[in-house]
């Protein structure tokens, strides 16, 4: 019997966790279409092959995405996974952050992933099959200082995944939100980090952030080829989850926020619930 391989739409594959990705689905024997704003980046990190096209892309355009996803669906027939991969960070306290670097975050990590989804999403629904793979972080999962902005578009990501997966599962397409620890990329690098002007009083809070991205640039302890096979392990499952953290440092940072929100809560609780209506006005209303 023939081997059906799957079909996967990659963006921002020109380095770091997308292009391991692409490789990776590659050595599987699937079928690859992969984007970035550079092209020749994409082959020279991949060379040619008869299962990969690569596409230029830039996520901020709507109409790119609707061309390159054309393409695809041209060459290949279908889309079976979209990894929106594509985005950068930002490393500021909040009111460090002015509105055009901003405004320029959001057009990327947020708009431009709703831009490629968009796009994608009409194929898949007539498949009546597909998966969504949105790569977040740690950092949408739970804020940190100096990552404020950086991480409220990966809450985004966040809360557009978890609704999707809802919207999409009785078309038989699932939703997945990836949430990486740190793992061993460029991403702290100057071409994948912006970090804005500093302010005095953030000295020992996002000052100090500075100096702990800089001491572990390329010495985080994720391993992103690693990454790259659970994303691929990800994607062979039937039932995938909604939310999967990866790394040790993941689940132990969302573990320690799961118990700060319980003290909260029991702390606060009687003053959450006296804000109901009295059980005996609200009888009285019916």
């Amino acid at each position: 019997m023939k081997t059906i391989r799957k079909v996967w739409f990659i963006t921002g594959a020109t380095r770091g966790f997308g292009v391991r990705i692409a490789q990776s689905a590659l050595d599987a024997g699937d079928q690859v279409v992969a984007t970035g704003r550079k092209v020749e980046a994409i082959e020279t990190a991949l060379g040619h092959h008869p299962n990969l096209l690569a596409l230029p892309l830039d996520v901020t355009s709507e109409a790119q995405a609707q061309v390159a996803v054309a393409a695809a669906v041209k060459h290949f027939g279908r889309i079976d996974v979209l990894v929106n991969n594509a985005g950068y960070g930002l490393l500021s306290a909040v009111e460090e952050a002015t509105a055009a670097e901003v405004e320029r975050l959001y057009a990327t990590n947020v708009f431009g992933l709703l831009n490629v989804t968009r796009a994608v999403l009409p194929q898949m629904r007539r498949q009546r099959s597909g998966h969504i793979i949105n790569l977040s972080s740690l950092g949408g999962y739970m804020a940190y200082y100096g990552w404020g902005v950086y991480g409220s578009t990966k809450f985004a990501v966040e809360g557009l995944t978890e609704a999707m997966s809802m919207e999409l599962a009785p078309l038989g397409i699932h939703a997945t939100v990836v949430e990486p620890g740190f793992f061993r990329t460029d991403f702290l690098d100057d071409t994948s980090l912006k970090v804005a002007r500093e302010i005095a009083d953030y000295a020992d809070t996002v000052g100090q952030m500075r100096h702990l991205a800089a001491d572990l640039n390329h010495a985080q302890p994720g391993n992103p080829d690693k990454l790259a096979a659970a994303i691929l392990e990800l994607a062979s499952t039937d039932t995938p989850p909604l939310r999967l953290p990866l790394g040790s440092d993941a689940l132990q940072r969302i573990a320690d926020k799961h118990a700060q929100v319980e003290r909260e809560t029991r702390q606060w609780r009687g003053l959450s619930q006296s804000t109901d209506f009295a059980p005996e006005a609200h009888a009285a209303a019916e």
